[in-house]
């Protein structure tokens, strides 16, 4: 996975350095702007959060040069190399924020299984019970329904089926380590809370809003168990 990034950032950065090429503003006018503007949200989002540091002048004059036919003025091992110490260098910084957020997830998660109804199972997973249900639980074969909202321990929300105005269906076995162990606590109509250790989570993998090694807050509902798989 890592060892495709550096030629994706290549291509990142010059799809970014052609918006500086342009004398004027460009006017978001027509489908086509409107798409390509959404393609630039899109990339310049997923630089910043892997903290990329670039020269938009750089890039103007790198694409200047493609778009008038003109030689690279580095070697191809030279711009490889470039990237690869980039690379080398995001690489290093997203290792030490990890370690960083493991530890704050840590402190939080030894503060928190103190707090009033806050129950703690064995594998570390902590939760609250908001209402208990009535129906049945469900087991690691089924597929269930439920409403959520997801957030970081400093309130920012990732992800919530509530925005979306309908409940997510997937199988008890296809999500999270925590969510799994969780759902089977749980009975139809009930409502939770979870507080997710990062090893229960997504541990050190980032994902998109999601910095590695974050535990993770969840309000759950469990809507309906859909079905058991075959």
């Amino acid at each position: 996975m890592m060892q495709s990034r550096p030629s994706y950032l290549l291509v990142s950065l010059a799809v970014i350095g052609a918006v500086f090429m342009t004398g004027c503003e460009p006017k978001l006018n027509s489908d086509k702007s409107k798409a390509s503007y959404a393609i630039g949200q899109q990339i310049g989002m997923n630089l910043k959060n892997q903290n990329i540091d670039f020269d938009p002048e750089v890039i103007a004059m790198s694409m200047k040069d493609v778009s008038a036919g003109k030689a690279s003025r580095l070697k191809p091992e030279e711009m490889q190399d470039s990237l690869k110490k980039l690379q080398d260098a995001v690489n290093q910084k997203q290792a030490a924020q990890a370690d960083v957020t493991l530890a704050e997830s840590k402190k939080f998660l030894e503060n928190n299984k103190s707090q009033p109804d806050v129950k703690t199972t064995a594998s570390g997973l902590q939760y609250i019970v908001v209402q208990e249900g009535k129906g049945k639980s469900p087991t690691p074969k089924d597929t269930v329904k439920a409403h959520y909202r997801g957030t970081l321990a400093n309130g920012q929300q990732f992800d919530s089926s509530y925005d979306r105005g309908q409940p997510a269906e997937f199988p008890v076995e296809g999500v999270i380590k925590g969510w799994t162990e969780a759902l089977q606590l749980m009975k139809v109509g009930g409502k939770v809370k979870l507080f997710i250790p990062p090893e229960l989570g997504y541990g050190a993998a980032a994902r998109p809003g999601i910095p590695a090694n974050s535990v993770l807050l969840f309000d759950v509902e469990l809507v309906d168990i859909v079905k058991g798989k075959k």
